[in-house]
């Protein structure tokens, strides 16, 4: 299995439509958390809303911290489709 390996998202036609949906999943995820915190800024300009810019805050910092896993379980997937892919051939080969 290689992790991280940045050839994998270019092995076929499933490994590149796989990665671009974690892409996706990514890039979403990264607006939210930029979104969570932009709005909790401008919530903290109001006394009276700093509850909710606390917790805009905590979504944004929980949405960040998510980031990593997402790469780690996309290249985590992609490295074991590799392997059974090799698998495959080493079965027909033989």
């Amino acid at each position: 299995m290689r992790l991280f390996d940045r050839d994998r998202r270019e092995e076929n036609p499933h490994t590149r439509r796989l990665y671009a949906a974690w892409e996706l999943v990514y890039t979403l995820v990264d607006f939210g958390a930029a979104a969570a915190f932009l709005v909790g800024s401008v919530l903290f300009l109001y006394e009276s809303l700093q509850t909710s810019a606390t917790w805009c805050f905590i979504v944004g910092s929980a949405l960040f911290a998510f980031k990593p896993t997402i790469r780690i379980c996309r290249d985590i997937k992609l490295a074991s489709m590799g392997d059974v892919q090799e698998l495959e051939k080493e079965e027909r080969g033989s």
